[in-house]
């Protein structure tokens, strides 16, 4: 309830790492987020300082994250902000760690192809049944790109 919602803009720092735990599988990744500012003198817009958070992700968000992002790639990643201290080496460090509870890749610097995953309905799951999607996932399908209109 009073968690701090963070909503960050920015580009995939690290290659994700996924991985299997108890309580279900969690990806992990760094994201680089750098303030753009308009320089008035030079009339151009300017990088300012880069932040870096660590980006956790569990179960089905995790794993597709996982399958969908690479380096470099731009993100948005909304997600609770977590901050925490530790001594490593006799040196007191911060680091900075995000959440995350939706991400998907920045529309406004490209384009993408959704594709929904199908899930089985926990009882047939339970009775070992396979499950046919009802719409079946169509990785032939080209993204469709949009002419400008004069």
């Amino acid at each position: 309830m009073n968690d701090t919602m963070v909503t960050l803009v920015g580009n995939v720092a690290t290659a994700v790492e996924y991985r299997d735990t108890a309580a279900g599988g969690v990806a992990r990744f760094r994201f680089a987020v750098t303030a753009r500012r308009w320089d008035r003198e030079r009339g151009t817009w300017s990088d300012g300082h880069t932040s870096f958070y660590t980006v956790f992700a569990w179960r089905t968000l995790g794993a597709h994250l996982a399958a969908s992002v690479s380096v470099g790639e731009p993100l948005l990643v909304y997600g609770r902000l977590k901050v925490r201290e530790e001594e490593r080496e006799g040196r007191r460090r911060v680091f900075v760690d995000v959440e995350a509870v939706a991400a998907g890749h920045d529309l406004t610097r490209g384009t993408a192809a959704f594709r929904r995953t199908v899930t089985a309905e926990p009882r047939a799951r339970e009775r070992g049944e396979d499950i046919v999607p009802a719409s079946p996932v169509r990785p032939d399908r080209e993204p469709q790109t949009l002419e400008a209109v004069p």
